[in-house]
Parts: structure tokens; C-alpha cells; sequence
């Protein structure tokens, strides 16, 4: 009993030690993008470390329990040592390492007819195979040892209750294997939940900025262009009644009259500043933060590429912002491809990804994909966003330069 207890507590061992890896993993992404290799490098050496010092435990305790039975040849260590051994590279090769520890775990009970403490690897690695998803190889594995222990003696009473035992032992690391695998994806959504508040978070400010200038220079426009104008208005009637009657201009008069029109010059000026949104980067720099924050983003840039009218950059650029965000958000831990092609005339502006967005499911446009298809709209392009047909979502957007110019 307490050897499958000590193989049950080291498959979850197994199972804790990768999520709080993968946890370091994650963590370590969102350092800065010098800092990340040398950061991987590290959990993976402790990763393979862990996973040897947990295999050591399993075959030292079934060899352990293996040495006080007379009869344990060389041969049985053997098969102990491989069925143990593998364990440590169920990382890799989690269905390869449930194959050989069932493999060698049963020869070893046919051949030696030992105890339930045999079961051990085979149990851990049902547990490791039922945590990344294999749930139904693992419980064939476990199905296929209890037949070889049960061959070594079926009509013993025995031997029947011990593999009933073990049946439930291999049922728990199933079902916690399961548990573990839904308790980590858990962690990792929560994580990246996370990650993208943290990155969204400056967006968000300058997206609430921006709306608070267009909210100003409404009101501005509404309240004080009216007036000023209907002053300049008043002002240029009375000095053109004034000239016409041949009358003295007051000099008050005519001051006014300056004085409003350099006040609606003025005023023009600052609403051309609050309305204007310059994009303050380049669509390099958005991959680039893109990437730091734990996004799998790669820049293509084909064709000679050439110096872009500002409502053309402009364009492009907010086009991959959105484009990016949306990926971060509803796409999960996919790869996002960007891809500028600059043409005889045009550039088309490309941001795919492998997502989980259905194609059969119809996309129902939010702000940004409305915002982007004002944009090329107003510049005479084209634009595509939809589900791909393999999988994930993609949008494409064709901006003529010399229309735009």
C-alpha cells in the first residue's frame, strides 16, 4: 500500500513540477527580451533536473521492495531500471514513456511475480499521459498491466484483491492527472489574463486620452467657434456699412474685427491639435512590445519599401495595433504573422494568426474592426477580416499610396 501511494504522490509530484515550471516559463516571458533566453535556459535544466531526481524515487523504491524478494534476478532490475528510467523524458515523449514503462513493467511481473509496489512507473506515467491530454492511453496502460498481473496467479484470492487495488490506484491517477491538467490550464488563462491587462493597460489610457480630446474639441467647436464667428460676422457688417455710408470706421471696430479672426485662427489651430492622432511608433515597434509582453509575433516586409503618405502610415500603423490587440485578446496562445508588402502603387497590410477563431462562425465587427474599415474606406482601399479557412483569423488590408497622396 504505501509503495503505491509513494508511486501516486510521484506522478503528481511529476505534474506539480511541470506547472510550476511552465509557471516560471510564463514568468520569465514577460522580463525583458534580452533577459528571456537565459531565463529558459535555466528552467529547462532545472526541469530535467526534477524530472531524473523523481524517476530515481520511483525505481529506487520498487527496487528496494524488489531486493527483499530471493528471486529477483538481474534481469527484473533491469526491467525496473528502464521502466523507471524513461520517466524522466515524459516531457518529450509523454505516449513513447507510457509505452515502455507498461512494456517493461508487466515483463517484469510475469517474469518475477512481485507485489503491487510493480506498478509504480506504470501508475506515474498514466498520470503524466492523462495530464497532457492521453487519457484514454493511459487507461489502456493500465488495463494491459493489470492483465500480466493477474496472469501471474488468477485463481489466487490474492492476487485478485491486490490488482482490484491497483485498478483503483490507476483509476486516481487517471482522474488526477485530469484534475491537474484542467488546474494548470486554469493557471496559464489566468496568467495571460494577466499579461494582457498589464499590456492593454497603456492602450487604454491613451485610447481614453484620445477620446477626451475629440470630446474638447466638440465642445469647443460647438461653443466658441459659433460665437467667435458670429462676432467676426457682426464686426465685418458694421465696417462695411461704416465704409459704404462714407462713415469714420471706429478704431474699436476694427479692432474687433482683428481680433476675431485671429481668434478663429487660433481656434482652428487648436482643434487641428486636438483632433489629430498621430500614431507614435512604427509597426516594428508594435511587434516589438508585442513580444515582450508574450506574444508569438513575426515581421515580414517584402517588396522596396518606400516612404508611405502620413494618412497612409498612419493608417497602416493603427491597422497592425488593432490587428495585434484583437490577437492577444480572443485569439489564446496562438502564432501572429505581420506582413507588409509594398507594390507598384499600393501597400497591402497583412496580420494572421492560429487562433482558434471557427470559420463557420459568423464575426460579428466591434469598434476596432469598424474603426480599421473607416480607415482604408477613407483611403480608397480594401480591407478583409474574417476566420481563415485552416484555422485562426487574418486581416488584410490594400491601401493605394497614390490615391491616398
Amino acid at each position: 500500500m504505501s509503495g503505491i501511494q509513494g508511486g501516486t504522490a510521484a506522478g503528481t509530484a511529476l505534474g506539480a513540477a511541470d506547472g510550476t515550471a511552465s509557471g516560471a516559463t510564463t514568468r520569465a516571458g514577460t522580463g525583458s527580451v534580452a533577459a528571456a533566453p537565459v531565463a529558459g535556459v535555466r528552467v529547462a535544466a532545472r526541469e530535467r533536473l526534477v524530472d531524473v531526481i523523481l524517476a530515481v524515487l520511483v525505481g529506487t523504491l520498487v527496487g528496494v521492495t524488489a531486493a527483499f524478494d530471493t528471486d529477483t534476478t538481474v534481469a527484473d532490475y533491469a526491467l525496473i531500471a528502464v521502466a523507471s528510467a524513461v520517466l524522466a523524458l515524459y516531457r518529450t515523449a509523454p505516449r513513447a514513456v507510457l509505452a515502455v514503462a507498461t512494456a517493461s513493467g508487466a515483463a517484469y511481473v510475469l517474469h518475477a511475480h512481485p507485489g503491487p509496489s510493480a506498478a509504480l512507473p506504470v501508475i506515474a506515467a498514466s498520470h503524466v499521459a492523462a495530464r497532457v491530454g492521453h487519457r484514454a492511453w493511459a487507461a489502456v496502460a493500465g488495463g494491459v498491466f493489470l492483465v500480466a498481473y493477474l496472469a501471474t496467479g488468477p485463481t489466487t484470492r490474492q492476487i485478485v484483491e491486490q490488482a482490484a487495488l491497483l485498478m483503483g490506484w490507476f483509476l486516481c491517477a487517471v482522474v488526477t492527472g485530469l484534475a491537474d491538467r484542467n488546474w494548470q490550464a486554469y493557471l496559464r488563462q489566468t496568467e495571460q489574463r494577466a499579461l494582457e491587462a498589464e499590456r492593454t493597460r497603456e492602450e487604454v489610457a491613451l485610447r481614453r486620452a484620445g477620446e477626451e480630446r475629440l470630446r474638447i474639441a466638440r465642445e469647443l467647436h460647438d461653443s466658441l467657434t459659433h460665437s467667435i464667428s458670429i462676432v467676426k460676422l457682426q464686426a465685418g457688417v458694421a465696417v462695411h456699412l461704416a465704409r459704404k455710408r462714407g462713415e469714420e470706421v471706429p478704431d474699436a471696430l476694427l479692432a474687433i474685427q482683428e481680433a476675431s479672426g485671429e481668434a478663429m485662427r487660433e481656434l482652428r489651430a487648436t482643434l487641428d491639435v486636438l483632433r489629430t492622432d498621430e500614431p507614435t511608433g512604427t509597426p516594428a515597434l508594435l511587434v516589438e512590445r508585442a513580444r515582450a509582453a508574450g506574444l508569438a509575433v513575426e515581421l515580414t516586409v517584402a517588396g522596396e519599401e518606400q516612404p508611405l503618405a502620413a494618412t497612409v502610415d498612419r493608417a497602416v500603423y493603427r491597422i497592425v495595433q488593432e490587428a495585434l490587440t484583437n490577437a492577444a485578446r480572443h485569439a489564446g496562445p496562438a502564432k501572429v504573422g505581420v506582413r507588409l508588402a509594398y507594390g507598384e502603387g499600393c501597400v497591402t497590410v497583412t496580420v494572421e494568426d492560429d487562433g482558434n477563431a471557427d470559420p463557420s462562425r459568423p464575426v460579428t465587427p466591434g469598434i476596432g474592426l469598424r474603426g480599421m474599415s473607416e480607415r482604408v474606406t477613407a483611403l480608397g482601399g480594401t480591407l478583409l477580416a474574417a476566420p481563415r479557412a485552416e484555422g485562426g483569423f487574418r486581416v488584410r488590408a490594400e491601401l493605394p499610396v497614390e490615391a491616398a497622396a
